[in-house]
């Protein structure tokens, strides 16, 4: 791939780019290519500047999965402003949301989830894993307002997580294609599906 020029930027946008860079580095090339100097390359800066704002590549992909967990968040908030505001359309559009970045996103998905490559226990990776944790527990308990027992609510919880993550995880890789036949729905019936899918494990109805 072609280099352009070198451009000037400003020094409080740097992170920002190596951050865009990485992660059109880590979609392009996948992770065991990447670099912190192919990064810096695709970013036309020094290959010393990731070093220098990130420390290592693990301090780069735990800012870059910090961001998608960020972003993840936008992406259901987004469902949400568009769904009813009672409890299981909003539950639901949490889920819609979930899978809609998996889809648009699908290297950074991976290594927000399945990789080892960061460092979990960064204070930004930490903070922003556990905030995305936190709203879709808070999405579960509103189906369950009044549930009084902590292990239900735990089995819940992690059975909806189990099933968002899963689907996310089938769609990406192609296996759900055929089952749901993705092709042939508009994304009006793909979303009833996922719905479906999504409420398939509560008491609740929707």
């Amino acid at each position: 791939m072609a280099m352009t020029a070198k451009q000037p930027y400003h020094k409080g946008d740097l992170p920002a780019l190596l951050l865009k860079a990485a992660e059109e580095e880590l979609s392009e090339n996948g992770l065991e290519r990447f670099s912190l100097r192919a990064a810096a390359k695709r970013a036309n800066v020094s290959h010393a500047a990731p070093a220098h704002h990130f420390k290592d590549m693990t301090g780069l992909l735990s800012a870059l999965g910090a961001d998608g967990y960020r972003r993840l968040i936008a992406a259901q908030e987004h469902r949400q402003a568009q769904a009813a505001p009672d409890r299981v359309s909003q539950f639901v559009a949490l889920g819609l949301g979930y899978v809609d970045f998996a889809e648009a996103h699908p290297a950074l998905f991976q290594l927000m989830f399945a990789s080892e490559k960061p460092d979990r226990s960064h204070p930004d990776f930490a903070e922003a894993s556990l905030a995305a944790f936190a709203k879709l527990q808070d999405r579960v308990n509103a189906l369950y307002p009044d549930e009084t027992d902590q292990a239900r609510r735990t089995t819940m919880l992690m059975t909806s997580w189990s099933v968002v993550h899963g689907l996310a995880e089938l769609i990406i890789s192609g296996r759900a294609a055929a089952p749901m036949q993705l092709e042939l729905r508009t994304p009006e019936e793909r979303d009833a599906m996922i719905h479906a899918i999504l409420m398939r494990v509560h008491e609740v109805k929707g």
